[in-house]
């Protein structure tokens, strides 16, 4: 099985809500996102000869899923009050808000998912919120 993987990252805040402990406070991680995918041959003849694919292309679509996260507030829907978050959004802050809890580990899921739905056959994501603490997500079949 061959296995390629290429990484991007991004800086953002978010908080989580409902925790007890310093992550409910709004702080802000380094994100690094590494996407692995995976086949059992090579490309036979053409161009692309002796590769899974190309790598440009792999690159390109993995920088434009992380891209838009860069320099936001990542914040699950529901959990902040609309008047704080109108007033926020006002002030002409970025904020996103997700159907989860910001966490690496539904990160990890939710980019797997992501890369899935554009063909790729994806092995596995991992998700850093810091240099040392990481969340994979792989498909058990």
């Amino acid at each position: 099985m061959y296995i390629l993987k290429t990484e991007h990252s991004f800086d953002s805040a978010h908080f989580l809500a409902g925790y007890k402990g310093k992550c409910s406070n709004i702080h802000g991680h380094r994100w690094k996102v590494e996407v692995e995918i995976k086949s059992p041959t090579l490309v036979e003849g053409g161009q692309l000869d002796g590769m899974v694919i190309d790598f440009g292309d792999f690159k390109k679509d993995v920088k434009e899923m992380i891209d838009c996260y860069d320099h936001a507030l990542i914040i699950q829907k529901d959990t902040m009050r609309n008047e704080t978050l109108n007033y926020i959004k006002e002030d002409g802050f970025k904020v996103i808000e997700v159907d989860f809890r910001p966490t690496a580990e539904n990160f990890a899921k939710f980019f797997f998912e992501i890369m899935k739905s554009k063909g790729y056959k994806v092995h596995r994501t991992t998700v850093f919120e810091t240099p040392t603490n990481s969340a994979m997500y792989e498909e058990v079949i």
